[in-house]
């Protein structure tokens, strides 16, 4: 078991490098803010995208929804870190292991379950390799596949919004009509 300094040192430290980066965010009771545009994150895995699993809000915070994205992808796949940031928490959440990127904004980026290779504290780029995809706590039964959820503030936001090319569908009239 690791001491009480020891730990006190390590949650200092990790303060400081996050209040270094700016990625330190003050709690709200109101709204989180604009949410981050298109095209700033990357898929977390190095295969193309196969949606098990869309993000479905919840009508109320308290209500069931679905607060991600589930991707298909193969046992042992190389989970990657979807924004530049840094890893604010890497453990486990409800029997899953999960690692939590948070970036310069605050937004934070959680992946789950794989098998972890970075700690808390480590600086990540988008595409660094953050562990591998594991079938413990999958629940794409059958198959493998990853969770990715993205908040920012208090609020969920689809991950998929966040990606190249994603945002609002824009209708343009017919050329010649």
């Amino acid at each position: 078991m690791t001491s009480l300094p020891a730990r006190l040192a390590v949650a200092l430290g990790t303060m400081a490098l996050l209040s270094v980066l700016g990625v330190v965010t003050v709690a709200s009771a109101g709204s989180a803010g604009p949410a981050p545009s298109a095209g700033t994150y990357r898929l977390p895995l190095g295969s193309a995208m196969d949606v098990a699993r869309a993000f479905e809000p919840p009508p109320q915070p308290w209500a069931a929804g679905h607060r991600g994205v589930d991707l298909r992808a193969p046992f042992g796949a190389d989970v990657l870190s979807p924004a530049a940031g840094v890893v604010t928490y890497s453990g486990l959440v409800g029997g899953r292991r999960v690692v939590t990127v948070t970036d310069a904004a605050g937004r934070r980026s959680s992946v789950e379950p794989l098998t972890p290779s970075v700690r808390v504290g480590d600086l990540v780029a988008p595409g660094d390799r953050l562990g591998s995809l594991e079938t413990e706590g999958s629940h794409c039964a059958p198959g493998v596949c990853l969770h990715w959820g993205v908040r920012v503030g208090n609020d969920y936001v689809d991950p998929l919004s966040l990606l190249p090319g994603a945002g609002p569908v824009v209708l343009l009239p017919l050329s010649g009509r």
